[in-house]
């Protein structure tokens, strides 16, 4: 029964996350609730990740909506991002952690707000001080704590004006390499639980295939209150582990 409900439990997840982030939000207290251990928890989580982020990239890939050429350097920023939180990580309180958490959350939901666009835009990513540094800024933020890292990211890029499907796949680029440093390091440890583990991946490429073809169909204009509506959600999420 465990490997059925975490099959489905993948699906909807990382349907959501690939949408709007924070698909983190149901699968890792899901996990928990059925008795992993929150190591092997989130092992899980990194593995999954990891297979299905990089399959929906591909499938966005193949459809010619994103061009390795334009985002191949996503791969070692963020992938040094994520390094260089892990490394920050072990010098900062878990306290400080979640202020940094919910105060990076708050700011996006505000920026969103503020600024007007809803990732309807059509530049190309290039290469800059703001892509690189925003890029690498929420590496750091993933290696340090990383609930809402996609969620953050999509709203960098509306900031960046890309189209919302293009937006997708980099975010699950980004999403892989940040994830595959974690994944190698929870399996050499042997946190994780195979078995579980491949059930919750299974239902995670499903659910990241369902939704690249779900954004691929999204108005724009839907896209700024869902990523609202899920920023609040992790906040509160955050707020309520960091109060009990």
């Amino acid at each position: 029964m465990d490997y059925i409900l975490l099959f489905f439990i993948g699906i909807i997840a990382t349907t959501i996350g690939t949408l709007a982030g924070g698909g983190g939000l149901i699968s890792l207290p899901a996990m928990l609730v059925l008795g992993m251990p929150v190591h092997s928890a989130i092992a899980a989580n990194k593995v999954s990740n990891t297979i299905s982020s990089f399959s929906s990239f591909i499938h966005l890939y193949r459809e010619k909506k994103v061009t390795f050429k334009e985002s191949f350097w996503i791969m070692p920023v963020s992938l040094s991002g994520g390094v260089s939180g892990g490394i920050i990580a072990s010098k900062i309180s878990s306290e400080d952690m979640y202020i940094v958490a919910i105060g990076l959350l708050v700011f996006a939901f505000l920026v969103s707000v503020i600024k007007k666009g809803d990732l309807s835009g059509d530049q190309p990513l290039k290469v800059s001080g703001k892509s690189v540094l925003g890029l690498y800024a929420i590496g750091i933020y993933d290696g340090l704590f990383g609930p809402g890292q996609g969620t953050l990211m999509l709203y960098l890029f509306g900031y960046l004006n890309i189209a919302y499907i293009r937006a997708v796949g980099y975010v699950r680029l980004a999403t892989f390499s940040s994830c595959l440093g974690a994944a190698v390091t929870y399996i050499s440890t042997g946190a994780v639980i195979w078995p579980l583990t491949i059930a919750l991946m299974l239902g995670s490429v499903t659910g990241a295939q369902i939704g690249v073809r779900i954004a691929s169909k999204l108005k724009p204009q839907y896209v700024k209150p869902i990523l609202r509506l899920m920023t609040v959600a992790l906040v509160i999420q955050i707020f309520l582990e960091k109060v009990l």
